[in-house]
């Protein structure tokens, strides 16, 4: 990405703002593969069972939780996990969150 890009963020919520995210199932989906994928991921890739504007509201629920940050880098949408951000804020929250979801997609 280069040095244009804009970067749309929130603080990071309280426990409860960010447990209310994660618990709809897709958004919950969202985060295990921005994880799993170490970087910012372009938000197309990040579902596949639902349609672009749903999509473009579970990111901004995310988003305002303060789980992942909107990039737009020469007209592309990539979405960033702030694991830095939300570790500081709750620690070992995300990294609970997201092993229990990684063992559930394997069973």
């Amino acid at each position: 990405m280069n040095t244009t890009a804009t970067v749309e963020s929130f603080p990071v919520g309280s426990v409860q703002d960010v447990l209310a995210a994660l618990q709809d199932p897709v958004r919950l989906e969202m985060v295990r593969r921005l994880a799993n994928a170490g970087i910012a991921q372009r938000c197309g890739v990040l579902y596949d069972t639902i349609n672009k504007s749903t999509a473009t509201h579970h990111l901004k629920t995310l988003r305002e939780a303060g789980l992942t940050e909107r990039i737009v880098d020469e007209g592309q949408v990539y979405a960033r996990l702030r694991r830095t951000e939300v570790d500081a804020e709750l620690p070992g929250l995300l990294d609970s969150i997201i092993a229990a979801a990684n063992r559930a997609r394997t069973d």
